[in-house]
């Protein structure tokens, strides 16, 4: 094969396929937001649970960073009026994807403090060997009103 030939015929055809990989990624990573999004409205934290690599971290909008018992702990007993994401946008490397996001909510979280207000958040995931994406931190910040 020519190197004109490698030039022109497949190297575009690899990025495409690599631009349409990353399109499926994308496409997994925001249904498995707003299935996280349904799964904490819902305060079903085996959903959550499966979603989160067991090292996750969170850094919530009060600055407090955890793990994935306490956040799932805080799934429990969450009532709300609202909850809902929006604005999801994924940018994928490789094996790694970072979700941003908007957030509103209003109700009581599972460790009873209530919350009316909106965030915009940032996930990270990673894909694990077995090729499930699982999210490894979350950050969110307070929107202003």
């Amino acid at each position: 094969m020519s190197r004109r030939l490698i030039t022109t015929v497949l190297v575009p055809l690899l990025t495409l396929t690599s631009l349409a990989a990353n399109t499926d990624s994308e496409k997994q990573i925001v249904a498995l937001e707003h299935q996280w999004a349904k799964a904490q409205k819902e305060a079903n934290v085996a959903d959550v649970d499966s979603l989160l690599a067991s090292d996750f971290v969170n850094t919530d909008v009060a600055g407090h960073v955890y793990g994935k018992d306490q956040l799932l702990s805080n799934l429990k007993g969450g009532r709300w009026e609202h909850n809902a994401i929006s604005d999801v946008k994924v940018r994928v490397y490789g094996n790694v994807a970072v979700a941003t996001g908007a957030w509103s909510g209003k109700g009581v979280d599972g460790d009873g403090a209530k919350i009316d207000r909106r965030e915009r958040w940032t996930d990270t995931w990673i894909r694990t060997p077995d090729g499930k994406w699982r999210c490894v931190a979350s950050h969110q910040t307070t929107v202003a009103p």
